[in-house]
Formats: structure tokens, C-alpha cells, sequence
């Protein structure tokens, strides 16, 4: 698996795995839950990871979309 977006952003990440989703790729968010521990202020960053194997064609579909890592 590897690190394709990292945000703060909560509809950033949804937005993400929604066009990726919609190509066929599989993505997984982390992280997700960690605003329990940290009182829902919005300081730690989410994760969205993908197979090695759909990295590149992800980056090229998030680039089209103006989404990028932050």
C-alpha cells in the first residue's frame, strides 16, 4: 500500500476515494477514527492509501481532478 493523499480535510478525502472508486480503484482511508483521540479539531491528518500497483494511474486521476497532496 502507499500514501497517495494526506489532509485534514474530511470531504478532501471522501471527494478523493469517490473518483478513485469511480476508475475501479480500491482505496483505504487511515486514520479516520483519530479525531476521537484528538477532540474532533481537525489537527490530524487523514491518509488515503492504494495499491502500489494502481499508485500511478491514481496520481494522474486526483492531478486531473486538481486534487493534490498536501
Amino acid at each position: 500500500m502507499k500514501e497517495l493523499l494526506r489532509t485534514t480535510d474530511p470531504l478532501l478525502i471522501t471527494r478523493a476515494a469517490d473518483l478513485l472508486a469511480a476508475e475501479g480503484i480500491t482505496s483505504f482511508q487511515l486514520d479516520q477514527h483519530m479525531s476521537v483521540l484528538e477532540g474532533s479539531l481537525g489537527i490530524l491528518p487523514r491518509r488515503l492509501v492504494v495499491a502500489d500497483r494502481d499508485l500511478f494511474l491514481a496520481r494522474a486521476i486526483l492531478r486531473d481532478n486538481r486534487i493534490h497532496h498536501e
